[in-house]
Protein backbone atom coordinates (compact mmCIF):
# COMPACT_ATOMS: atom_id res chain seq x y z
CA UNK A 1 0.00 0.00 0.00
CA UNK A 2 2.72 2.64 -1.37
CA UNK A 3 -0.64 5.32 -2.15
CA UNK A 4 -0.51 7.36 0.14
CA UNK A 5 -4.22 8.46 -0.77
CA UNK A 6 -5.08 4.32 0.58
CA UNK A 7 -2.86 5.57 4.28
CA UNK A 8 -5.81 6.46 6.27
CA UNK A 9 -8.42 4.91 8.02
CA UNK A 10 -11.68 6.66 8.48
CA UNK A 11 -15.46 5.55 10.12
CA UNK A 12 -17.57 5.13 6.96
CA UNK A 13 -20.90 4.84 9.56
CA UNK A 14 -22.14 3.88 12.81
CA UNK A 15 -25.28 1.81 14.35
CA UNK A 16 -27.27 1.20 17.07
CA UNK A 17 -29.33 -0.60 18.92
CA UNK A 18 -31.80 -0.35 21.78
CA UNK A 19 -34.15 -2.63 23.60
CA UNK A 20 -37.57 -0.74 24.00
CA UNK A 21 -37.78 -1.50 27.94
CA UNK A 22 -36.23 0.73 30.12
CA UNK A 23 -35.85 1.63 33.78
CA UNK A 24 -36.22 4.74 35.85
CA UNK A 25 -34.73 6.56 38.66
CA UNK A 26 -37.55 5.65 40.44
CA UNK A 27 -37.25 1.71 39.35
CA UNK A 28 -33.70 2.05 40.90
CA UNK A 29 -34.07 3.85 44.02
CA UNK A 30 -36.94 1.23 44.40
CA UNK A 31 -34.22 -1.61 43.74
CA UNK A 32 -32.08 -0.28 46.22
CA UNK A 33 -34.69 -1.04 48.86
CA UNK A 34 -34.62 2.72 49.64
CA UNK A 35 -30.87 3.32 50.52
CA UNK A 36 -30.79 5.60 47.21
CA UNK A 37 -33.88 7.98 46.56
CA UNK A 38 -35.15 9.10 43.59
CA UNK A 39 -33.39 12.20 43.32
CA UNK A 40 -30.10 11.00 44.39
CA UNK A 41 -29.79 8.72 41.34
CA UNK A 42 -30.81 10.96 39.11
CA UNK A 43 -28.56 14.02 40.64
CA UNK A 44 -25.82 12.41 41.48
CA UNK A 45 -25.67 9.23 39.22
CA UNK A 46 -26.92 10.86 36.93
CA UNK A 47 -29.44 8.32 35.59
CA UNK A 48 -32.77 9.41 34.52
CA UNK A 49 -33.38 6.09 32.82
CA UNK A 50 -31.78 3.64 31.15
CA UNK A 51 -32.79 0.99 29.05
CA UNK A 52 -33.12 -2.88 30.24
CA UNK A 53 -33.08 -6.24 27.76
CA UNK A 54 -36.30 -7.80 26.63
CA UNK A 55 -36.79 -11.32 26.24
CA UNK A 56 -34.83 -11.06 22.37
CA UNK A 57 -32.23 -9.05 23.03
CA UNK A 58 -29.78 -11.31 23.14
CA UNK A 59 -25.98 -10.20 23.56
CA UNK A 60 -24.44 -11.37 20.10
CA UNK A 61 -28.36 -10.73 18.41
CA UNK A 62 -28.48 -7.26 19.92
CA UNK A 63 -24.81 -6.92 18.30
CA UNK A 64 -26.08 -8.27 15.03
CA UNK A 65 -29.14 -5.79 14.98
CA UNK A 66 -26.71 -3.07 15.18
CA UNK A 67 -24.94 -4.34 12.59
CA UNK A 68 -27.61 -4.05 10.65
CA UNK A 69 -28.29 -0.67 11.29
CA UNK A 70 -24.32 0.34 10.52
CA UNK A 71 -24.99 -0.88 7.18
CA UNK A 72 -28.57 0.26 6.27
CA UNK A 73 -27.60 3.93 7.43
CA UNK A 74 -23.63 3.06 5.28
CA UNK A 75 -25.27 1.49 2.17
CA UNK A 76 -23.08 -1.03 1.92
CA UNK A 77 -23.38 -4.33 0.85
CA UNK A 78 -22.12 -6.94 3.87
CA UNK A 79 -20.53 -8.58 1.07
CA UNK A 80 -17.69 -5.70 1.01
CA UNK A 81 -16.62 -6.05 5.24
CA UNK A 82 -13.47 -8.19 5.59
CA UNK A 83 -13.23 -8.24 8.99
CA UNK A 84 -15.52 -8.56 12.42
CA UNK A 85 -14.13 -7.47 15.97
CA UNK A 86 -16.75 -7.92 18.35
CA UNK A 87 -17.04 -5.64 21.31
CA UNK A 88 -19.47 -7.52 22.76
CA UNK A 89 -20.12 -8.49 26.54
CA UNK A 90 -19.21 -12.02 27.54
CA UNK A 91 -22.81 -11.97 29.17
CA UNK A 92 -24.13 -13.65 26.50
CA UNK A 93 -26.54 -16.08 24.99
CA UNK A 94 -24.41 -18.79 25.33
CA UNK A 95 -20.51 -18.98 26.91
CA UNK A 96 -17.61 -20.11 24.78
CA UNK A 97 -19.55 -19.52 21.43
CA UNK A 98 -18.06 -16.99 18.94
CA UNK A 99 -20.05 -13.55 19.01
CA UNK A 100 -17.70 -12.33 15.94
CA UNK A 101 -19.10 -15.33 14.04
CA UNK A 102 -22.54 -15.27 15.22
CA UNK A 103 -22.94 -12.10 13.97
CA UNK A 104 -20.84 -12.37 10.64
CA UNK A 105 -23.24 -15.25 9.48
CA UNK A 106 -26.51 -13.26 10.83
CA UNK A 107 -25.61 -10.36 8.51
CA UNK A 108 -23.97 -11.88 5.63
CA UNK A 109 -20.88 -11.00 5.51
CA UNK A 110 -19.79 -14.35 3.89
CA UNK A 111 -16.14 -12.90 2.73
CA UNK A 112 -15.20 -11.97 6.31
CA UNK A 113 -13.38 -13.56 9.00
CA UNK A 114 -14.34 -12.54 12.74
CA UNK A 115 -12.59 -12.44 16.35
CA UNK A 116 -14.05 -11.49 19.43
CA UNK A 117 -12.21 -8.72 21.56
CA UNK A 118 -12.22 -7.96 25.38
CA UNK A 119 -11.38 -4.86 27.35
CA UNK A 120 -14.52 -4.20 29.48
CA UNK A 121 -15.65 -0.18 28.77
CA UNK A 122 -12.63 0.21 26.82
CA UNK A 123 -12.97 -2.22 24.01
CA UNK A 124 -14.28 -0.09 21.23
CA UNK A 125 -11.50 2.24 21.85
CA UNK A 126 -8.55 -0.95 21.71
CA UNK A 127 -10.85 -1.99 18.83
CA UNK A 128 -10.27 1.18 16.34
CA UNK A 129 -6.47 0.87 16.98
CA UNK A 130 -6.66 -2.69 16.37
CA UNK A 131 -8.44 -2.61 13.24
CA UNK A 132 -6.38 0.41 11.85
CA UNK A 133 -3.50 -1.27 12.28
CA UNK A 134 -4.68 -4.23 10.87
CA UNK A 135 -5.67 -2.57 7.74
CA UNK A 136 -2.93 -0.45 7.10
CA UNK A 137 -0.68 -3.78 7.58
CA UNK A 138 -2.48 -6.15 5.59
CA UNK A 139 -4.03 -5.10 2.38
CA UNK A 140 -6.75 -8.20 2.51
CA UNK A 141 -8.55 -5.70 5.22
CA UNK A 142 -10.00 -2.50 3.67
CA UNK A 143 -13.29 -2.47 5.23
CA UNK A 144 -14.03 -3.78 9.08
CA UNK A 145 -16.92 -4.24 11.38
CA UNK A 146 -16.32 -3.52 14.61
CA UNK A 147 -19.81 -4.46 16.64
CA UNK A 148 -21.27 -5.80 20.15
CA UNK A 149 -24.02 -6.29 22.63
CA UNK A 150 -24.20 -5.43 25.98
CA UNK A 151 -26.16 -6.21 28.78
CA UNK A 152 -24.65 -6.52 32.75
CA UNK A 153 -27.26 -4.69 34.16
CA UNK A 154 -28.92 -7.65 34.88
CA UNK A 155 -25.48 -8.87 36.78
CA UNK A 156 -26.37 -6.17 39.16
CA UNK A 157 -27.39 -7.20 43.01
CA UNK A 158 -29.11 -3.25 43.67
CA UNK A 159 -29.12 -4.13 47.48
CA UNK A 160 -25.22 -4.12 47.31
CA UNK A 161 -23.86 -0.47 48.24
CA UNK A 162 -20.25 -1.21 46.51
CA UNK A 163 -22.04 -1.63 43.52
CA UNK A 164 -23.69 1.97 42.99
CA UNK A 165 -21.40 3.24 40.90
CA UNK A 166 -22.63 0.53 38.29
CA UNK A 167 -26.16 1.08 39.11
CA UNK A 168 -26.34 3.03 35.74
CA UNK A 169 -25.54 -0.56 33.72
CA UNK A 170 -28.04 -0.77 30.73
CA UNK A 171 -28.70 -2.77 27.61
CA UNK A 172 -28.30 -1.93 23.60
CA UNK A 173 -25.67 -2.25 21.09
CA UNK A 174 -23.62 -0.53 18.56
CA UNK A 175 -21.20 -0.89 15.35
CA UNK A 176 -18.81 1.05 13.44
CA UNK A 177 -17.65 0.32 9.54
CA UNK A 178 -14.19 1.42 9.15
CA UNK A 179 -12.91 1.64 5.79
CA UNK A 180 -9.37 1.58 4.43
CA UNK A 181 -8.73 5.26 2.06
CA UNK A 182 -12.16 7.08 2.89
CA UNK A 183 -10.43 10.05 3.40
CA UNK A 184 -12.92 11.50 5.77
CA UNK A 185 -13.49 10.83 9.98
CA UNK A 186 -10.43 9.72 9.66
CA UNK A 187 -9.17 8.13 12.86
CA UNK A 188 -5.94 9.44 14.18
CA UNK A 189 -3.74 8.60 17.32
CA UNK A 190 -4.18 6.55 20.51
CA UNK A 191 -3.15 5.50 23.16
CA UNK A 192 -3.78 2.91 25.96
CA UNK A 193 -2.91 2.08 29.60
CA UNK A 194 -3.85 -1.38 31.59
CA UNK A 195 -2.55 -1.92 35.29
CA UNK A 196 -3.21 -5.54 36.13
CA UNK A 197 -2.98 -4.64 40.20
CA UNK A 198 -6.69 -3.86 39.56
CA UNK A 199 -7.45 -7.27 37.42
CA UNK A 200 -9.47 -8.88 40.20
CA UNK A 201 -10.85 -6.24 42.16
CA UNK A 202 -14.38 -6.48 40.50
CA UNK A 203 -15.82 -9.65 38.47
CA UNK A 204 -19.14 -11.78 38.36
CA UNK A 205 -18.33 -14.03 41.47
CA UNK A 206 -20.49 -17.17 40.24
CA UNK A 207 -20.20 -18.93 37.10
CA UNK A 208 -16.78 -19.37 36.89
CA UNK A 209 -13.90 -22.26 37.44
CA UNK A 210 -13.44 -20.82 41.25
CA UNK A 211 -16.92 -20.33 42.47
CA UNK A 212 -18.90 -22.95 39.92
CA UNK A 213 -23.01 -22.49 40.08
CA UNK A 214 -23.07 -26.15 40.17
CA UNK A 215 -21.09 -26.14 43.37
CA UNK A 216 -23.36 -23.66 45.29
CA UNK A 217 -25.83 -25.05 48.60
CA UNK A 218 -29.19 -25.17 47.62
CA UNK A 219 -30.55 -22.38 49.56
CA UNK A 220 -28.25 -20.14 46.99
CA UNK A 221 -29.23 -21.82 44.25
CA UNK A 222 -32.66 -21.24 44.79
CA UNK A 223 -32.15 -17.46 45.23
CA UNK A 224 -30.29 -17.36 41.82
CA UNK A 225 -33.24 -19.48 39.94
CA UNK A 226 -35.20 -16.67 41.38
CA UNK A 227 -33.18 -13.67 40.85
CA UNK A 228 -30.67 -14.58 38.32
CA UNK A 229 -26.96 -14.57 38.61
CA UNK A 230 -26.68 -11.21 40.25
CA UNK A 231 -23.11 -11.58 41.38
CA UNK A 232 -21.41 -8.66 39.59
CA UNK A 233 -19.50 -7.07 42.39
CA UNK A 234 -16.78 -5.38 43.81
CA UNK A 235 -13.94 -8.26 45.70
CA UNK A 236 -11.85 -5.78 47.29
CA UNK A 237 -13.45 -1.95 47.45
CA UNK A 238 -10.81 -0.49 49.79
CA UNK A 239 -7.88 -1.81 47.34
CA UNK A 240 -9.81 -0.43 43.97
CA UNK A 241 -10.92 2.94 45.45
CA UNK A 242 -8.15 4.10 47.12
CA UNK A 243 -5.54 3.05 43.85
CA UNK A 244 -8.07 4.56 41.67
CA UNK A 245 -8.10 7.36 43.40
CA UNK A 246 -4.40 8.02 43.07
CA UNK A 247 -4.00 6.72 39.50
CA UNK A 248 -7.16 7.04 37.56
CA UNK A 249 -7.21 10.53 36.31
CA UNK A 250 -3.62 10.75 35.50
CA UNK A 251 -3.93 7.62 33.37
CA UNK A 252 -6.77 9.01 31.74
CA UNK A 253 -5.15 12.13 30.95
CA UNK A 254 -2.01 10.77 29.86
CA UNK A 255 -3.73 8.78 27.33
CA UNK A 256 -5.65 11.63 26.04
CA UNK A 257 -2.59 13.64 26.07
CA UNK A 258 -0.59 10.95 23.98
CA UNK A 259 -3.05 10.21 21.75
CA UNK A 260 -3.48 14.13 21.16
CA UNK A 261 0.06 14.41 20.76
CA UNK A 262 0.42 11.25 17.96
CA UNK A 263 -2.53 13.40 16.21
CA UNK A 264 -0.17 16.50 16.13
CA UNK A 265 -2.86 18.09 18.37
CA UNK A 266 -3.21 19.42 22.05
CA UNK A 267 -6.25 19.41 24.52
CA UNK A 268 -6.83 23.08 23.28
CA UNK A 269 -7.75 21.32 20.11
CA UNK A 270 -10.53 19.46 20.99
CA UNK A 271 -13.91 20.22 19.96
CA UNK A 272 -16.24 17.20 21.19
CA UNK A 273 -15.25 14.80 23.86
CA UNK A 274 -16.92 11.41 22.96
CA UNK A 275 -17.61 10.17 26.65
CA UNK A 276 -18.90 7.24 28.87
CA UNK A 277 -21.54 7.89 31.25
CA UNK A 278 -20.95 8.21 34.70
CA UNK A 279 -21.39 9.95 37.49
CA UNK A 280 -22.58 13.88 37.33
CA UNK A 281 -20.26 15.38 38.90
CA UNK A 282 -17.20 13.26 37.56
CA UNK A 283 -18.38 13.78 33.79
CA UNK A 284 -18.07 18.25 34.89
CA UNK A 285 -14.75 17.50 36.40
CA UNK A 286 -13.59 15.18 33.64
CA UNK A 287 -14.68 18.57 30.54
CA UNK A 288 -13.31 21.09 33.34
CA UNK A 289 -10.00 19.92 33.51
CA UNK A 290 -9.85 19.23 29.70
CA UNK A 291 -10.88 23.16 29.68
CA UNK A 292 -14.57 21.96 27.53
CA UNK A 293 -17.77 23.53 27.66
CA UNK A 294 -21.06 20.97 28.60
CA UNK A 295 -22.50 21.64 24.97
CA UNK A 296 -18.87 19.54 23.42
CA UNK A 297 -19.89 16.50 25.24
CA UNK A 298 -23.35 14.66 26.08
CA UNK A 299 -24.07 13.23 28.95
CA UNK A 300 -25.84 9.96 29.00
CA UNK A 301 -28.24 10.29 31.31
CA UNK A 302 -31.19 9.00 29.28
CA UNK A 303 -29.57 6.02 28.01
CA UNK A 304 -27.45 4.93 31.28
CA UNK A 305 -23.86 3.05 30.66
CA UNK A 306 -23.55 0.49 28.22
CA UNK A 307 -19.91 -0.13 28.36
CA UNK A 308 -18.16 -0.11 24.73
CA UNK A 309 -21.37 0.66 23.32
CA UNK A 310 -21.41 4.32 25.01
CA UNK A 311 -19.17 5.35 21.88
CA UNK A 312 -21.41 4.42 19.71
CA UNK A 313 -24.19 6.04 21.37
CA UNK A 314 -22.33 9.37 22.16
CA UNK A 315 -21.33 9.43 18.58
CA UNK A 316 -24.86 9.04 17.87
CA UNK A 317 -26.22 11.87 20.26
CA UNK A 318 -23.17 14.42 18.85
CA UNK A 319 -24.47 14.09 15.52
CA UNK A 320 -27.83 14.29 16.28
CA UNK A 321 -28.16 17.49 18.40
CA UNK A 322 -25.53 19.07 16.11
CA UNK A 323 -22.23 19.15 19.00
CA UNK A 324 -20.04 17.04 16.91
CA UNK A 325 -19.82 18.86 13.25
CA UNK A 326 -17.33 18.61 9.74
CA UNK A 327 -13.98 19.44 10.71
CA UNK A 328 -14.07 19.01 14.73
CA UNK A 329 -11.59 16.90 16.71
CA UNK A 330 -13.31 14.37 18.27
CA UNK A 331 -11.69 12.92 21.01
CA UNK A 332 -13.22 9.42 22.70
CA UNK A 333 -11.93 8.28 25.98
CA UNK A 334 -13.49 5.37 27.66
CA UNK A 335 -12.01 3.37 31.03
CA UNK A 336 -13.18 -0.53 32.45
CA UNK A 337 -12.48 -2.45 35.38
CA UNK A 338 -10.03 -4.50 34.71
CA UNK A 339 -8.17 -1.96 35.12
CA UNK A 340 -7.79 0.17 31.46
CA UNK A 341 -8.07 3.99 30.29
CA UNK A 342 -8.17 4.76 26.31
CA UNK A 343 -7.93 7.65 24.32
CA UNK A 344 -8.70 7.95 20.57
CA UNK A 345 -8.86 10.94 18.12
CA UNK A 346 -11.27 11.44 15.19
CA UNK A 347 -11.00 14.08 12.46
CA UNK A 348 -14.69 14.38 11.69
CA UNK A 349 -15.75 14.84 8.36
CA UNK A 350 -13.67 16.00 5.00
Amino acid sequence: MNDSRMNNVGILGYGIYLPESTMSAADIAAATGGSWSEAAVREKLGIVKKTVPGPEDGTQEMGARAAEDAIARSGIDPGEIDLVLCVGEEWKEYPLTTSATYIQARIGAHRAWGIDIQQRCNTTVAAIKIAKDMMLSDPDIATALIVGGYRNGELIDYTDPDVSFMYDLAAGAGALLLRRGLGRNLVLGSHIITDGSFARDTGVYYGGTEHPIESLPEAELAALRVGGNRSLRVFDAGHMKTGLNEVSLRNWLACIDKALAKSGATRADIDYLNVLHFKRSMHADMLATLGLQPEQAVYLENYGHLGQVDFMISLHEGLKQGRLKDGDLMVAIAAGIGYVWGAVAVRWGG
